[in-house]
């Protein structure tokens, strides 16, 4: 057999078994990788290049010695589920950086990081300033996770008390200026209520780079033409609009009548709305 043929058919399985064997070993991505675990895929990666272009001349011996470096991974992840000693030894353990605002000095040089680097790190993390950091971690990707001091920390609704509609992955339903129906039917949806939502805009569907419901309902449109301004649709904000237009209303009548029994139903009834409208206002303006 020619040389070039015994390349090629080595080339093309040992790319079925390494992407085998990669799918197998689980989804890592290059960042959250451990020195260990990029160590071994880098070793698989350079015995299955030896193995195709036949620099490991017998075929059986390069294929123990890359099944070794596969199954062994596999083994070791299995028992480090199983034992969290097993799970440290291999992987390693996290190093605290900074506690309770102090910087741990052994630590970093344990870790071989630099005050500078340290600093670094934590502005990637959005914390400029050192005096706002109550807690840094390395962790054994070497990855830095900080928590900032309470004061520091961004607002949310639960300090405020405030319930918020819960959010729902959004749906592209139009593509280089072609409908998809599958992402349509998630939201029950059809391609005749979408082309009426572009109608109303005045714009037609070959203009339309990318368009997405959320999950309020709301269809966003990215077009091609970046020189045209669309207004964006807001359902919720509507709908709360008309709901407390309808209120002012109901007082306004409660006000104006000189009936008694017609200014207790209004009256009672805006009492009503609003209470609907406080319970309806986390989900129609958040």
């Amino acid at each position: 057999m020619k040389n070039w043929v015994q390349i090629l058919l080595r080339s093309i399985g040992l790319f079925f078994i390494t992407f085998a064997s990669i799918r197998i070993m689980g989804k890592k991505q290059i960042a959250k990788m451990t020195p260990f675990q990029f160590i071994h895929y880098t070793v698989i990666a350079i015995l299955a290049a030896l193995i195709s272009v036949n620099m490991i001349k017998n075929l059986v011996f390069g294929l123990i010695v890359l099944s070794i470096w596969v199954l062994l991974p596999i083994g070791l992840d299995y028992l480090s589920l199983k034992s969290k000693w097993i799970h440290d030894f291999v992987n390693g353990n996290e190093t605290i950086l900074v506690k309770k605002g102090k910087v741990m000095e052994e630590n970093l040089s344990q870790v071989r990081l630099t005050g500078e680097e340290l600093l670094r790190e934590l502005r990637s993390n959005n914390a400029f300033n050192l005096a706002d950091v109550e807690f840094a971690v390395m962790e054994s990707t070497g990855e830095i996770n900080i928590l900032l001091k309470s004061e520091k920390k961004p607002i949310t609704s639960y300090d405020l008390g405030k319930k918020v509609s819960p959010q729902s992955e959004p749906q592209t339903v139009i593509l280089d200026g072609n409908i998809l129906d599958e992402p349509l039917s998630n939201r029950d949806l059809n391609q005749g209520w979408l082309t009426t939502q572009l109608k109303a805009l005045g714009i037609s569907l070959d203009n339309v780079f990318i368009g997405q419901i959320d999950s309020s309902g709301d269809l966003y449109i990215d077009l091609f033409d970046d020189a045209l301004q669309i207004s964006q649709p807001k359902v919720k904000e509507l709908l709360y609009a008309n709901l407390e237009k309808s209120y002012a209303d109901l007082l306004s009548f409660s006000l104006e009548t000189d009936n008694k029994k017609a200014k207790i139903m209004y009256s009672n009834n805006a009492d009503k709305l609003e209470q609907i409208i406080k319970k309806l206002e986390p989900y129609l303006l958040h």
